[in-house]
């Protein structure tokens, strides 16, 4: 039997005009996952508990089987495993994103323009994030390279507790109330500023008519993570395919095989067929469960772009969905795969949502007679599992549906 999760994240959102009031579930044209929900089961999760924030980091935590309650200790911490930082008992990690942000004078009368710098590349990325670290690292504070946008600081010693806000969190709002009240890390960040000004990567980008990386925004807190292995705890050989190292470090983290597939960007643009094949490949070598990560809605619904999301939903159906079931129904596997997001990531807000998300089950060897239902929101509702962390044991048939 083999066990396939296809995490869209942020694919969930509301109803919206331009789409003649549908959400981007329910105008994408994906017969693929819209077949087997209806000779499956569909069902809300409440994957965000009520006391934390409505982040990827504590969504996948749940999808993935592990209680965000007893085992989150912030974001960047899952992102150190996947870079292979290693974290003492006194670091602090925290997510550092590239950032663009309009031109005033002033630090703090700038706006958030974009959060991820124009999807800044990995290569544009490792030159910046090297010039940075000559000028910011000292023996208390280190800044590591992630992928595109999404980097690293470690700061040892004393810890500041100030509210950090997520970038994603202000597109298109001043940056003026949202700063860090902490000396240091407003500090990391000007500093950053002035240093990118001229940089030779910003010059080309801004000769190209693109988004240039302005400065490092620090936000996503958190203390060194642990977590029991994904083997032990389910007694399956598990993996994850995944662009960003959020969701590779959590793999890590759970002793998982984190397959790493060229050419993935955590966006549109991403080498959908390749995660494909790499999933399929992987249960073929004797994987018995493979998490497949996909960020492209989560990023077009930042971008607050609904075609653009609902094109990502297509694609995913097409390329991910599709691929893998029709390829492992051909090899004469049994399978059951489930398709979800972590969250909601709605246009209209640009940013996260913790309103329970629609998933369906479905089982190649029991399949539901019933009319075509479309894959959405509004059709999952009904019945829903909360909390989230248990849906593991229920899709791994270890458990009842309450």
């Amino acid at each position: 039997m083999k066990y396939i999760v296809v995490l869209s994240d942020g694919m969930s959102d509301y109803p919206l005009p331009e789409l003649g009031g549908k959400t981007p579930m329910e105008y994408a044209n994906k017969p693929n996952m819209d077949s087997l929900a209806s000779k499956g089961e569909m069902f809300l999760v409440k994957t965000v508990p009520d006391e934390l924030s409505p982040g990827s980091d504590v969504a996948n935590l749940a999808v993935m089987g592990y209680d965000p309650m007893k085992y989150y200790t912030g974001r960047s911490p899952l992102e150190a495993a996947s870079i292979g930082v290693t974290l003492a008992p006194d670091d602090t990690s925290y997510r550092a994103n590239l950032v663009s942000l309009s031109g005033e004078c002033d630090y703090e009368d700038k706006t958030m323009l974009d959060y991820s710098s124009g999807e800044i590349t990995t290569a544009e990325s490792a030159e910046i994030i090297k010039t940075l670290a000559e000028s910011i690292n000292t023996n208390d504070l280190k800044l590591y390279c992630g992928v595109s946008y999404r980097h690293l600081l470690v700061k040892s010693g004393k810890n500041s507790d100030c509210e950090l806000t997520p970038p994603h969190d202000i597109s298109d709002k001043p940056i003026k109330e949202y700063l860090p009240k902490d000396e240091l890390t407003l500090s990391v960040m000007k500093k950053s500023y002035e240093i990118l000004k001229n940089h030779p990567v910003n010059k080309k980008r801004r000769a190209e008519g693109k988004h240039t990386a302005d400065s490092l925004w620090i936000w996503g807190r958190g203390k060194s993570a642990s977590l029991p292995s994904f083997k032990e705890k389910t007694d399956l050989s598990g993996a994850v395919i995944s662009a960003v190292d959020l969701v590779r470090g959590i793999g890590y983290l759970a002793d998982m095989e984190v397959i790493k597939v060229p050419n993935v960007t955590g966006n549109i643009d991403t080498n959908f067929d390749g995660k494909a094949k790499a999933a399929v490949d992987a249960l073929m070598s004797g994987k018995d469960y493979v998490y497949i990560h996909l960020e492209a809605p989560d990023e077009c619904g930042h971008q607050g772009n609904a075609k653009l999301k609902a094109k990502s939903i297509e694609l995913i159906d097409k390329k991910i969905v599709g691929y893998i079931c029709s390829e492992l129904s051909e090899k004469g596997e049994d399978y059951r795969i489930m398709v979800l997001p972590d969250h909601p990531t709605p246009v209209s807000i640009k940013t996260h949502a913790r309103d329970p998300v629609p998933c369906f089950i479905y089982d190649s060897r029991f399949e539901k007679e019933s009319k075509s239902i479309v894959f959405s929101e509004k059709n999952a509702e009904g019945k829903m599992l909360d909390p989230g962390y248990r849906l593991i044991d229920y899709f791994l048939e270890r458990s009842e549906f309450n």
